[in-house]
């Protein structure tokens, strides 16, 4: 028995069609893999980035700077391209700014939050003029004493577990216990104890959570964040330069799921700036996105290596997997697995006339990339397309399990 086809999420627009294949910046699928040097393969459009930052830039208020968020994709080339194109950035790790190093980014643009940062990290990251963002008394107390040892003042941020979350967000990251930030309760004390210490003193960042699809949600809480910082600078007594205001802007992978419509992000921030407290009238405003910006320029191409039968139902499988793919799987947060956007990259233009299931070459029944999908007919040889592949992809994949290795990269569109 054919199995019943299962609803997939939308393929993203901005992609095209050459001689019936798939086309990612002008490029045939067939094509990049030839570029790359084989596949499984992870292909990014820059100038889908690039219009989505356009696009973003003329939705929100004037003067709102823009910093990418590396953890959503650190490729060297995409980082290369970010840097003439965004106003900063923002880390996680040493190891994320020593990439941005390589790519000559300056300290002064760069923002590092995230708990448990290490000394080394904290070393290097004054040495270079990082802004830290504060997790915890213990961290500021460790920066302060870095920055005497070197007798430079480091630039400081704290952040802050709000006493709200993002509504619809598809993982919190602010309200309630949280290892991220410090407790608004405590902040107007550690900052004074931050400027006290002879920090270079710079703010406060607020991320409540990500993966938001509800517009009214997202407003709510930047109105909120604008609120809490206020109160937070008032009561320390000290100014505000700059307010990281996070992101959380959602992308839609599943079926149901609606593009996030940032024109009322746009309007409600507008609303919430004009009417702001008069301690944030000179502070500079950031928007902190990462998935929103390179999510669904991504696309993963794997070839089929495999076309078997199995009780009256087909499986394609895949030279590929949950070792680059983890989020498609199902693996990566979901509770229950849903199809991300599918198709047969080589017949693209095709009629569905097929229901396949999707799998990889892992020897686990976890490595399951489509369910019962409604595609053209495929054969060896063939490449699936998983679309949306752009962020938390190949660096946040198991890529060394089970000794298949990683999938290659390849940027497109850049000129």
């Amino acid at each position: 028995m054919t199995a019943t086809p299962k609803p997939m999420g939308p393929i993203p627009p901005g992609f095209g069609t050459i001689d019936g294949q798939l086309a990612i910046g002008g490029v045939r699928a067939t094509d990049c893999v030839v570029q790359a040097g084989g596949a499984p393969l992870f292909v990014y459009d820059a100038g889908l980035i690039a219009a989505r930052i356009a696009a973003l830039r003329a939705a929100m208020p004037a003067g709102i700077a823009l910093h990418y968020a590396v953890k959503a994709n650190p490729f060297a080339p995409l980082l290369a391209f970010m840097a003439g194109t965004v106003d900063g950035f923002d880390i996680a790790s040493g190891g994320e700014l020593a990439l941005l190093a390589a790519q000559g980014v300056a300290g002064a643009r760069i923002g590092f939050a995230g708990p448990g940062k290490r000394d080394a990290d904290l070393a290097a990251a004054i040495a270079a003029g990082v802004t830290l963002h504060i997790e915890s008394a213990g961290e500021a107390a460790r920066v302060l004493s870095a920055g005497a040892r070197v007798g430079i003042a480091p630039r400081v941020a704290i952040r802050v577990n709000p006493d709200f979350e993002l509504a619809g967000a598809g993982m919190r990251m602010g309200g309630g216990a949280r290892a991220f930030g410090v407790d608004a309760d405590q902040v107007p004390a550690l900052a004074q104890t931050l400027v006290a210490g002879g920090a270079d003193w710079q703010g406060f960042h607020v991320y409540a959570g990500s993966q938001s699809l509800d517009a009214n949600a997202i407003v709510a809480a930047q109105a909120a964040t604008l609120d809490l910082v206020a109160q937070a600078a008032d009561a320390a007594g000290v100014a505000v330069p700059m307010v990281n205001l996070g992101g959380g802007f959602g992308v839609p992978y599943y079926h149901g799921q609606r593009a996030l419509d940032v024109a009322t992000v746009g309007r409600g921030l507008a609303q919430a700036l004009d009417r702001r407290a008069a301690v944030l009238r000179d502070t500079r405003f950031v928007l902190e996105l990462g998935r929103w910006l390179v999510a669904e320029a991504g696309v993963y191409l794997a070839p089929v290596i495999d076309r078997k039968h199995s009780r009256g139902e087909t499986f394609l499988v895949v030279d590929g997997g949950l070792h680059h793919q983890l989020a498609a799987s199902g693996n990566f947060g979901s509770v229950i697995r849903r199809n991300y956007p599918c198709a047969i990259a080589t017949r693209f233009d095709a009629p569905a006339d097929d229901v396949a299931h999707v799998v990889g070459c892992l020897c686990t029944p976890l490595d399951r990339l489509g369910d019962a999908l409604a595609l053209p007919h495929a054969d060896c040889g063939d490449l699936v397309a998983l679309f949306c592949a752009g962020a938390y992809g190949a660096s946040a994949s198991p890529a060394a399990f089970l000794g298949h290795g990683p999938a290659k990269e390849l940027l497109v569109g850049t000129g």
